[in-house]
């Protein structure tokens, strides 16, 4: 295959795209959306096979659990693939609303109208249900998207892709709407980050690794996150059955999660009697502690824990610990360590919580509730093409207002500046 003249063709292919669907009707968006989602209800068996040849394909290549985790397709992510479609389907348009709508001293009328951003190119790795979420969103939005997964999962997201492409012919939308590179070639990466004539934003979803290679060398703007170094601060007026229920969820509910824990803030008045409640249940679930010296006193099998661990992101069952002397000496670490993901605290001190979301400089801040809930899914965006940790343009997950730009709209009536 010449990547060049590929590449270049699905670049034309998609800014056309852009246009026709930039214009399509809410209802026409709607059909798109469910019929895909009839596609891939009546093509479960297809996907799963395709998916089986993906993750015996990855064993016999030593992918690590965490990636293989993301790379399976269950019934139940199949069932949360089609039930994001309805969702999405179901969201307000935010395509044409026009807002800020304000008469000037000079008579004319300026508001701002939400657009979309054009083209959307997104490349992930291992999760075939991110072809849908990615789709679905872009496609709402009104924008056309080139998505290109990995490599460990080019059959299944071909199956995925055959799907999408069947659900726009039905609504009558051009099938280049949404494109998913047919290659497994690197290369193709390196022409997608760098076709500004025909891609308007990369959102890259994936390791530190990519996603620092694709912030330093694209050529258009980049909406990203590169770390998911997320904290559970335990505070002294905490609930202790709240505590231990966020805490061991947050780091076993998935391992191979951006938003899950990597490490857990106690509250030094509460150290002694939450740690050993919290240790037993993590020991159980093979969970490795690491711990500073204060929690070493208290649990003397916990490995040493060093400065990297404070700033690493494991996806993995290991965990880092520290006691910290209060909600200060916890924000003061928090935003020392923290990648701006997603930030919890455990209280029932209502000015500490004030405290702990005002001062927290992360993209979702959350009281009492595990960190595993920082997810466009479960935020009612229906999907997410991507959680940013950046503050221009969008910040958190970035569902439908975050694929849309905002232009502005002036009325007169035949108004001539004086």
């Amino acid at each position: 295959m010449d990547i060049d003249a590929y590449m270049c063709e699905v670049g034309q292919q998609a800014r056309a795209a852009s246009r026709q669907i930039a214009k399509a009707s809410t209802g026409a968006k709607n059909a798109a959306l469910l019929a895909i989602a009839d596609e891939i209800e009546a093509n479960r068996d297809v996907l799963m096979a395709e998916n089986q040849k993906d993750l015996e394909a990855g064993r016999a290549n030593g992918l690590e659990p965490a990636l293989l985790d993301r790379l399976e397709l269950t019934p139940a992510r199949i069932d949360t693939m089609i039930e994001g479609l309805k969702q999405v389907s179901a969201l307000p348009d935010p395509v044409g609303e026009v807002t800020g709508l304000n008469y000037r001293p000079s008579g004319i009328q300026v508001g701002k109208m939400r657009v979309p951003l054009g083209v959307v190119g997104i490349i992930y790795e291992s999760r075939p249900n991110v072809t849908v979420e990615a789709a679905s969103l872009c496609l709402k939005s009104g924008n056309a998207t080139i998505l290109r997964g990995g490599s460990e999962a080019i059959h299944s997201n071909q199956a995925v892709a055959a799907c999408i492409a069947n659900g726009l012919s039905t609504a009558g939308l051009p099938e280049t709407v949404v494109q998913v590179i047919k290659t497994t070639d690197r290369a193709a990466v390196g022409h997608l980050i760098a076709m500004p004539e025909f891609v308007d934003v990369i959102v890259p979803r994936g390791g530190k690794g990519l996603i620092e290679r694709i912030s330093r060398e694209a050529k258009v703007p980049v909406i990203k996150h590169l770390d998911g170094i997320c904290h559970v601060y335990i505070d002294r007026d905490a609930n202790l059955d709240k505590a231990v229920n966020i805490a061991l969820n947050a780091k076993t509910h998935r391992y191979g999660t951006c938003n899950t824990m990597e490490t857990l803030l106690v509250d030094a008045p509460i150290a002694q009697t939450v740690l050993p409640l919290l240790a037993e249940q993590y020991r159980d679930k093979g969970v490795e502690l690491r711990g500073c010296e204060r929690t070493r006193e208290i649990l003397s099998d916990a490995l040493p824990a060093t400065e990297e661990d404070w700033q690493t992101e494991y996806l993995a069952p290991i965990l880092a610990i520290r006691v910290v002397d209060d909600v200060n000496a916890a924000i003061d670490h928090i935003n020392t360590y923290s990648s701006q993901h997603t930030d919890a605290i455990v209280t029932e001190n209502y000015t500490r919580s004030r405290q702990f979301v005002a001062e927290v400089d992360s993209s979702s801040v959350m009281v009492n509730a595990s960190t595993r809930f920082a997810d466009g899914f479960e935020y009612g965006l229906g999907a997410e093409v991507g959680i940013s940790t950046d503050k221009i343009h969008a910040r958190g997950p970035v569902g439908l207002e975050g694929l849309t730009s905002q232009k502005y709209v002036v009325y007169g009536e035949g108004h001539i500046r004086q």
